[in-house]
């Protein structure tokens, strides 16, 4: 909604039949340059460019569920298979998970204590 020079308020309508005519021309830029790149080198922000532009040629703010939709199906058929190898983290036994947490602990206590004992033996430092 944007305030004319009159005072009257103009109000931005989104076209989104437009937006979604024309977001596919985007998918069909991005299908032709992931074709012609190596898979370790593909590029998304042009992709990401292109549809805020075709958004915001449409009057429709960016992003928006319809453009979201359309990235999120282009992202499905492209990187699927981006992460097939699923990683699996372990705790760390106890032994080595008592030693991680005790060995700062007793540290801070030790530096206390030496701490407290140097200020009580102020007649050794002078």
């Amino acid at each position: 909604m944007t305030i004319g020079l009159t005072g009257a308020q103009e109000v931005s309508i989104c076209n989104e039949s437009l937006m979604l005519q024309n977001l596919p021309e985007c998918g069909k830029y991005f299908e032709e340059m992931m074709h012609k790149v190596d898979s370790k080198k593909w590029y998304y922000s042009k992709f990401s460019l292109c549809t805020e532009q075709k958004a915001l040629t449409a009057r429709c703010f960016w992003p928006n569920p319809l453009a979201e939709g359309f990235i999120t199906e282009i992202h499905r058929q492209f990187f699927s298979k981006c992460s097939s190898v699923k990683e699996h983290w372990e705790d760390p036994t106890d032994k080595i998970l008592i030693t991680l947490i005790f060995t700062p602990v007793l540290l801070a206590i030790g530096t206390i204590s030496l701490i407290l004992w140097c200020s009580k033996r102020s007649d050794i430092l002078v």
